[in-house]
C-alpha cells in the first residue's frame, strides 16, 4: 500500500464516483468517509487516524455488513443481500489483502508453540497472539475457528 491515507483515497474515489455517476459506489464511499470522520473526531484536534485505526474502522464496517447479510438471508431478502455484498466489495478495495487460510494455519501453529498452549482453555491466549500478528488481515471468527480446531476444542 502507498503512504496515502485510506481517507484521502476514499475522497479521491468519491469524486471519481460522482463524475462517473456510480450511485452505489458513491453511497458506500460516503458511508465509509463518514465512519472515518467520526472516528477522527474522537481523537484530539488535528490528530490524524493511523493506518491501523483506519483499517479497524473499515473492518468494523465490513463486519456490520456481513451481520446484516446473515440477517437478511434469514428473511429471504436477496436484493438487499446483493446490495450489502456490493458494499463489502467496495470497502475491501481499501483493506489489506487477507491472508490465505494455509498461511493463517501456519501462524496459528507458531502461536500455539510460542504461547505453550496445551488445550482449548488456552484458546484466548493463542487467538490474541495471532490477531496481534495478522493486524487486520484475517477475521477474528476465522482465527478463532482455526485455533479451536488446532487445540482440539
Amino acid at each position: 500500500m502507498t503512504d496515502t491515507s485510506i481517507l484521502s483515497r476514499i475522497q479521491s474515489d468519491l469524486i471519481a464516483a460522482m463524475k462517473s455517476q456510480d450511485a452505489h459506489a458513491l453511497s458506500t464511499l460516503r458511508m465509509l468517509k463518514a465512519a472515518l470522520m467520526e472516528a477522527k473526531t474522537k481523537k484530539p484536534k488535528d490528530t490524524a487516524l493511523s493506518g491501523e485505526e483506519e483499517n479497524a474502522v473499515l473492518q468494523r464496517y465490513v463486519k456490520q455488513r456481513r451481520e446484516a447479510i446473515e440477517e437478511l438471508s434469514k428473511r429471504g431478502e436477496a436484493e438487499r443481500v446483493a446490495s450489502e455484498e456490493r458494499e463489502i466489495a467496495v470497502t475491501m478495495r481499501y483493506l489489506p489483502q487477507p491472508l490465505a487460510e494455509g498461511e493463517l494455519e501456519k501462524l496459528v501453529r507458531a502461536a500455539i508453540a510460542r504461547t505453550g498452549a496445551a488445550g482449548p482453555k488456552d484458546a484466548g491466549k493463542v487467538i490474541g497472539a495471532v490477531m496481534a500478528e495478522v493486524k487486520g488481515r484475517a477475521e477474528g471468527g476465522v482465527v478463532s475457528k482455526l485455533v479451536r480446531q488446532a487445540l482440539g476444542g
